[in-house]
This record gives structure tokens, sequence and C-alpha cells, in this order.
């Protein structure tokens, strides 16, 4: 007996001293969005998150196109892991509009904040109605976006043909370039206010962000029902000084649906309990809790976060369960 325990404790420590017995790591890649939105920074304090208190884990924040690049993503496995706006997370799910019938293989994870529908043009413009476009340049954010996404869901509801103005489908940071030498007259963001790339543009230029009327709004929300009639804040950024009516959608982050249930458990688990640390990079993550998961969730949720619900003593309704 003891000769073999001998001979078993020679073999690990040569396959130690070898490195044939390594740590199992498990690299997360995040999808986010531009660098000038919201996206990106909030998902690099997941990262950091993740890495430091999942044991095993080292997470990575990507930059992408966003929402509907994210989804496809996810469900391909290239991230597994994509912050997506609300509508976009249906549509991936049950396979509608840009995603041509197909659908994606992904579950909701955790609730983020939600996102305000930003349409800046420049004061001198004059441009005061989203239905003043016509013949105009634009940009409806970049490709994959889910600020083109919902920006051609508004078109659509309001009647506003998709070929009666020029669309650069510019990223956040492009957007505002474009508005700040004149090659774009409006630029569309669907994102958490204040974001960095208009904090910048307002502090050369004087802007102004084009209000919905409720005749506006009221088919806006009809025509999609992950949208909500919400206000700017005044004060958002420089020369916006009273609330501006819009529209808003929430954010999710999404997982793919294969993903290991301990894994997601782990992964929601840390998330929750150091969520004060993504409040310091951005105070809207304080929208990122337990309870929001269950309230705003738009498909159903991941068994591992289901797990962690329930192991907290809070209730999933059936719609949410797989």
């Amino acid at each position: 007996m003891k000769r073999t325990h001998i001979i078993l404790s020679i073999l690990f420590l040569t396959l130690v001293f070898t490195g044939a017995v390594v740590a199992k790591t498990t690299f997360i890649s995040i999808g986010t969005g531009g660098t000038g939105g919201v996206y990106y920074p909030y998902g690099g304090g997941v990262a950091e998150i993740w890495s430091k208190y999942v044991k095993g884990v080292r997470a990575v924040a990507e930059v992408t196109g966003a929402s509907v690049e994210n989804v496809k993503l996810a469900h391909k496995g290239e991230t597994v892991i994509g912050e997506v706006m609300a509508d976009t997370v249906i549509a991936g799910y049950e396979g509608l509009s840009k995603f041509k019938g197909k659908k994606h293989n992904i579950l909701s994870m955790a609730i983020m904040y939600p996102n305000v529908l930003q349409v800046v043009t420049l004061k001198k413009s004059g441009i005061t109605n989203i239905e003043q476009l016509k013949g105009r340049n634009i940009s409806t954010g970049s490709p994959g976006s889910g600020t083109n996404f919902m920006a051609e869901a508004v078109f659509k509801a309001l009647g506003i043909p998709l070929d009666s103005f020029k669309d650069s489908r510019l990223s956040f940071t492009e957007s505002a370039n474009a508005l700040r030498d004149g090659t774009i007259e409006v630029g569309f963001w669907c994102v958490g206010p204040p974001t960095s790339s208009i904090l910048d543009l307002s502090t050369t230029h004087d802007i102004s962000v084009i209000e919905f009327t409720p005749e506006q709004t009221k088919k806006i929300v009809a025509y999609n029902k992950a949208y909500t009639s919400v206000d700017l804040f005044a004060g958002a950024y420089r020369g916006v000084d009273k609330a501006v009516p819009t529209i808003g959608v929430m954010n999710v982050i999404i997982a793919q649906k294969s993903l290991d249930t301990d894994l997601v458990y782990n992964l929601v688990k840390a998330l929750y309990e150091h969520n004060d640390y993504l409040v310091k990079i951005h105070p809207l993550a304080a929208f990122t809790t337990p309870e929001n998961a269950v309230k705003y969730a738009p498909i159903p949720l991941h068994p591992g976060t289901i797990k962690y619900l329930k192991e907290k003593n809070i209730a999933v309704p059936a719609r949410l369960i797989p």
C-alpha cells in the first residue's frame, strides 16, 4: 500500500512539474459596444468583477457593433455573454426583424439599466421634430447596434420611409464628430445618459435634443412592447435646460443558453454582491439588482440566474422559466 502511495505521489509531482496538471481557467468575452457609450465601461467593470471574484474565470470586455451583433455573437459562442437592448433581445429570441426568422439560443442573465433615445442636432440646424428628416444627412448608429435597430423601429412606427434620408450609420463617437464638422445634421443615441460623446460635443457646440410629441410617443410605444415613455432629465448636457420627452428601453445582460448553470450562478452572484463597484463606474448600474431581473427581463432567465434568485427567496414567474 505504501509503495502504491509513493508511486502515485511521484506521478503527481511529475505531472505538476511537466505542466500536465494546470488549474482550469474559463475565458469569457463580453460583447459590449463602441467606446463612446456606456456599454463598454459597464462591461469592463463586469469583467473586472468576474475576473477578481469568480475562481478560475478570466473575463474581458470586447468592443463590438452592440446589441444586434451581441445577440449573434452569443448565439454562436464567440462571446457567450452580451449587453443588449430589450427590444433586440426579444427579436433575437423570437427570430424577428433583423434576425430573419432564426431564433437565437440566448437567455436573460441580468438587467443592466434603462437606455434613453437621444436624437441630437445642433441648435443652428433648426430641426425640432423627427418628422423633418426628409432629405437630411443623419446617423442612426452603427450597423448591428441597438440604436440603429430602435431608430428604424421609430421610423416605421411613425411612417417615415427609410429611403427618405441619407443614413451614414456611424458609431457614437463618429456621430458626434460628424455633427461637429457638419457632415450630418442629426445623430441618434440610445444609451444611458449622460454619455461621453454627447457631453464632449455639448462643450464645444450648442446642441438640441429633439423631443417626441405625445402622439408620436403613443405610436412608438404601441409599435414595440419593449418601449416606454421617458424623459431625458434636465441638465443632462450643457444647453439641455428642461426635461425632454423621449423613448426608453431596458438593457439586458444575455447569456448563451448552453452555458453551465453553476458557472452562470457564480457570475450572477459576483455581479450582485459587488454591484457597488459598477455604480462607481456609472450611477445607472444601481438598476442592476436581483429584483429588477425578475421585474424587467424580456425573455426567460438562464437556469443559473434562477438558481441564485431562488436562493435569495425571490419568486420567479412562470414566463421567465425556460
